[in-house]
């Protein structure tokens, strides 16, 4: 399949509502934990209800020989850029790189955005990047198309590098010491504009023990943007419409997770991005199909999952479309009681924050 869009409905009766949850705000972790295996791993066994408190370096105990470890290794890029309107230095702008649209085109946040109008045009760092608003798109981002050096930059990714910040999430105030945590060790295709945060507690070295025991690495690709983080304001959740997002799975990869399934092994995804990603790519048997396109899947409680076995995630935030996912992977109420759980426990949430093994 290849340029498709993908987005698969159902019916439900649930509100947004119904899938808050009270946490205190000193539970939001501000920084990663000291080293990335050592936070901490709540364990959920569907079948029998036990939740286990573990450390998530202990992971491979919970995994066998022949399942296999989906990963999204699209890469964050420096999205947030700071400049001005052109011949106006005073009438400063912010720009957050949201998907790319074309070659140096790319659909963007504007702040302030009353002031971002079509044909407007921007300044960039020392003037090395310029820009003109062209279109004004759906809840009012903008279609931006960028000019700069071609012959100095090889591409638009490494003038980013130079001028551009990393998009923490706004949750994250804190300054952070090592931004490169907020990179999975895996990260490869530049794109996201938010990591896929399942895979921030992976060492490059756990995941060679876990391939030592057996345990394969299949990569898929989801550029994460609005798709994933944007919040739900309809009062019925079926009422929400999904951003859409890029996604690659190539054959290897498929033919990889079908041989291995076949075989009786888990497929075990690492995040709601990866989950997303297969199930995208998977058909109605559960066999999964090289894809190449957009997807605009919207997954909450009374999805059929096709082709995820397992799921790793971290702990969402309340009323999210990634809080919807992992209730439709297990349970509601149940879900929602692991996380007054994790409350009670102190638990680290969100981006920075601990894991969750659901089997």
């Amino acid at each position: 399949m290849a340029d498709t869009i993908i987005n698969e409905r159902i019916e439900t009766d649930l509100r947004t509502k119904d899938f808050y949850y009270d946490l205190p705000q000193e539970l939001i972790a501000q920084h990663p934990a000291p080293q990335r295996d050592h936070s901490r791993l709540m364990v959920i066994h569907r079948d029998s209800g036990l939740v286990e408190h573990r450390i998530f370096n202990e992971i491979g105990q919970f995994l066998n020989k022949g399942d296999v470890l989906v990963v999204n290794d699209s890469k964050v890029i420096p999205a947030r850029i700071f400049g001005h309107v052109l011949g106006r230095e005073e009438a400063g702008i912010e720009l957050l790189l949201l998907r790319a649209r074309g070659l140096d085109q790319w659909e963007v946040l504007v702040r302030p955005g009353k002031r971002a109008k079509i044909g407007m045009e921007l300044v960039f760092g020392n003037g090395e990047l310029q820009g003109v608003i062209e279109q004004i798109v759906q809840e009012g981002n903008r279609i931006v198309r960028f000019t700069y050096d071609h012959d100095k930059y090889t591409s638009l990714y490494e003038l980013l590098h130079i001028i551009g910040l990393m998009p923490l999430p706004p949750y994250i105030t804190e300054k952070q010491d090592d931004i490169g945590r907020y990179q999975t060790v895996y990260a490869r295709t530049e794109g996201s504009v938010a990591a896929p945060t399942a895979g921030l507690h992976f060492t490059d070295e756990l995941l060679k023990s876990l391939q030592e025991g057996g345990v394969a690495l299949a990569r898929v690709m989801l550029h994460v943007g609005l798709g994933t983080f944007r919040p739900v304001k309809e009062t019925e959740i079926r009422d929400h419409v999904m951003h859409t997002e890029y996604i690659e799975v190539t054959k290897e990869t498929a033919d990889l997770i079908n041989e291995k399934r076949a075989a009786g092994g888990r497929i075990i995804c690492v995040g709601t991005t990866s989950c997303r990603t297969l199930e995208s790519a998977a058909d109605d048997g559960g066999i999964v199909h090289p894809v190449a396109g957009d997807t605009g899947i919207f997954i909450y409680p009374g999805y059929r999952f096709k082709a995820t076995d397992a799921l790793i995630t971290n702990f969402h935030l309340p009323e999210s479309t990634l809080l919807m996912l992992v209730s439709a992977f297990y349970n509601r109420e149940k879900m929602l009681e692991a996380y007054k759980t994790a409350v009670q426990e102190r638990y680290r949430f969100f981006s920075f924050g601990d894991a969750c093994l659901i089997l």
